[in-house]
């Protein structure tokens, strides 16, 4: 198997595909234990015009897909930014074994940033997190994209009103 950062890599190349898409720049993949990638996503909730189309959704979907199963045992599901409520609790349904995401998220990230709904005693079975892999690069293409969203709404110009 590979390393958390190749794998990494792999998701911030999706994190790249939704800045492309003018989304915000989050990417997902699912590797399973032989280290094959079977599911990918980018966050697309505009275009797609659901709310639920967060890159983790995309890539879990995906791999569910690929297997013909929702139970995502012994897969490691590699993010480029902290999931929130919603994407915890589906990584929690798909039975992922772990959890490696780049940058925390301190508005709304629910593995540590506000919550941990992972480590609940109450679930099951539990799922491995290893957070700030490759956090700075995918930091900086969050940056850049609200940069970018700034200038466009303020025509490019600094407004001090």
């Amino acid at each position: 198997m590979r390393s958390d950062e190749f794998y990494m890599h792999r998701a911030l190349d999706q994190a790249r595909e939704a800045l492309s898409a003018g989304e915000v720049p989050v990417g997902a993949i699912v590797v399973d234990a032989q280290g094959d990638i079977l599911g990918a996503g980018y966050n697309a909730p505009i275009a797609r015009r659901d709310p639920s189309a967060h890159a983790e959704i995309q890539a879990l979907r995906d791999a569910a897909t690929r297997l013909g199963n929702y139970r995502l045992d012994g897969c490691t599901l590699y993010v480029t930014l902290e999931p929130c409520m919603m994407c915890s609790g589906a990584i929690i349904h798909a039975r992922l074994a772990r959890l490696v995401y780049a940058a925390p998220e301190p508005r709304t990230g629910m593995i540590e940033s506000r919550a941990n709904l992972i480590a609940q005693p109450w679930h099951n079975h539990t799922i491995i997190v290893e957070g700030g892999v490759l956090a700075a690069r995918s930091k900086r293409l969050l940056q850049t994209f609200f940069e970018q969203r700034r200038d466009q709404s303020t025509g490019g110009t600094i407004s001090n009103s």
